[in-house]
């Protein structure tokens, strides 16, 4: 029969060191902070209790005295690349500016660390950085006259919009870096063939859409500044057009 299972534990709940007894040898920030250049370098699934001991110059089975599981190993990443967020003046006093910087700030953020969509979760919402930035979001927000559960919704919006856009980005980039040809020449061919399914009479609807439809931005930055005005606007009482409307 298996043994029970180990509690849940929060890792920020647990003492970095014993009351008693030397000062550690390293701090979780240390750790975390080496597991983040094995990331940056390599990829997250080069991160290992065995490689980051190595990193540090330590015994892989020391490493659990300070982080007992690897999901803490990335919470503890996660927090430390979190500290990079520029937080340090005052909210502007307009809402959307601000949440529109901060989104800005996260997708820069995942591009400097490549590997954070991949293990970034909202259990890992509670950690000293998320905090920081939860509570500098809703300060943000003070403004927007909404109920609290809704500013809530638009930070975790704007996280997973910001958490897709660049997921998506990745991966486009990674493909063509495995192509013989230009990403230009790729959109040329598809696009072609686009035109050619539409055209058969198949797809009305999609025929009307295009025929109708404002031109999307091809560059990346272009995209994702107009995903965030999008998004912005929905939560925006001021014109009556949010979805907050009749709420």
């Amino acid at each position: 029969m298996a043994g029970r299972a180990a509690e849940p534990e929060v890792i920020w709940a647990r003492a970095e060191r014993a009351g008693r007894g030397p000062k550690p040898a390293y701090s979780r920030r240390d750790i975390a902070d080496a597991a983040v250049r094995i990331a940056d370098a390599d990829g997250v699934d080069a991160v290992s209790m065995r490689r980051v001991a190595a990193e540090l110059g330590c015994g892989t089975m020391s490493l659990y005295n300070y982080v007992p599981r690897k999901e803490d190993l990335y919470e503890l990443m996660v927090d430390a690349v979190s500290g990079e967020y520029e937080l340090s003046g005052e909210p502007s006093g307009d809402w959307r500016a601000d949440m529109t910087a901060i989104a800005h700030q996260s997708r820069a953020l995942m591009y400097r660390h490549p590997w954070l969509p991949r293990v970034m979760t909202t259990a890992y919402g509670f950690s000293p950085n998320a905090l920081r930035y939860l509570e500098w979001c809703l300060g943000c927000l003070v403004p927007l006259d909404v109920p609290a559960g809704l500013k809530m919704q638009l930070i975790a919006m704007v996280n997973g919009t910001v958490m897709a856009t660049v997921a998506n980005e990745q991966a486009i980039a990674e493909r063509a870096r495995g192509l013989p040809w230009s990403e230009e020449e790729e959109q040329a061919v598809r696009g072609a063939y686009l035109r050619g399914q539409v055209a058969s009479g198949r797809y009305p609807h999609l025929a009307g859409l295009l025929a109708e439809a404002p031109a999307v931005p091809a560059d990346p930055d272009e995209m994702f500044a107009m995903t965030i005005v999008r998004l912005l606007d929905s939560f925006d009482p001021g014109d009556g057009r949010g979805v907050l409307t009749g709420a």
